[in-house]
């Protein structure tokens, strides 16, 4: 583990194996914690071949059985604009990974509707979130980061980088022609537990810029505070480039 400042920790957790393993005990932890504290367990998911890894690994065996699914209502942190059955859905990916093969009651799974009415149910599940947490913030939101630097679907250059005082946005992303709803920095910063999954060699370049820079310059960069530290979860492939 590497402490690199107040807002942030850098784990190398080794392999590809041993790091999707590591993802999918820090998860584990969280829930455990959460359930402690308060009975329950709300997670924001994210899209990408990371999350999709630790998912699987999450509901089965042997993980499957330490979790009392009944407790856990999924979120989403962005999703795209396609109906819920479109290969490029977020929710269909979580779902296919084995989501949907857990006992989660269908009460407790919250998807982001983005398919019509993008900014109307963006609001609506904003409210619905604020409701369902009391005002307070996630457990955990799990984030990947794209090789432009971004986090869940906010973008750089775009309008959500700037929004204080939502949690949820319809945000247009011009370089991909396309509208998404995401989760903003003050929900995501607002959640005790923040994981950020960089994995594999396409990651090295960015993740040096980041952990080199003196200065925020990328929207990743803008994930965790001093209250609620974000813990990114490397492995060695991803994180070859860094200074030891």
């Amino acid at each position: 583990m590497l402490t690199w400042d107040e807002r942030r920790t850098l784990i190398v957790a080794g392999d590809q194996e041993t790091s999707l393993l590591f993802c999918a005990e820090h998860f584990l932890k969280a829930y455990q914690e959460s359930v402690a504290l308060h009975g329950s367990f709300s997670v924001a998911l994210s899209g990408g071949s990371t999350p999709k890894a630790v998912f699987a690994l999450l509901t089965k065996s042997p993980y499957a059985a330490k979790i009392n699914w009944s407790l856990v209502h999924l979120f989403w942190s962005d999703e795209r604009a396609v109906d819920p059955d479109h290969p490029d859905s977020n929710f269909r990916m979580a779902m296919e990974a084995g989501f949907s093969k857990v006992a989660i009651p269908a009460s407790h799974i919250h998807r982001m509707v983005a398919e019509q009415d993008i900014e109307i149910n963006a609001e609506l599940y904003e409210t619905y979130l604020r409701t369902h947490l009391h005002g307070k913030g996630l457990d955990l939101v799990l984030l990947g980061m794209g090789e432009d630097g971004h986090t869940a679907s906010l973008f750089p250059e775009t309008e959500a980088l700037h929004v204080k005082d939502r949690w949820v946005v319809a945000n247009h992303v011009p370089q991909k022609n396309t509208w998404r709803m995401t989760l903003t920095f003050p929900c995501i910063n607002a959640s005790r537990h923040i994981a950020i999954y960089v994995l594999g060699e396409s990651k090295q370049e960015m993740l040096k810029q980041i952990f080199t820079s003196k200065k925020p310059v990328f929207p990743v960069e803008l994930v965790g505070t001093v209250e609620h530290k974000a813990v990114w979860i490397a492995d060695k492939k991803a994180a070859a480039l860094l200074p030891v």
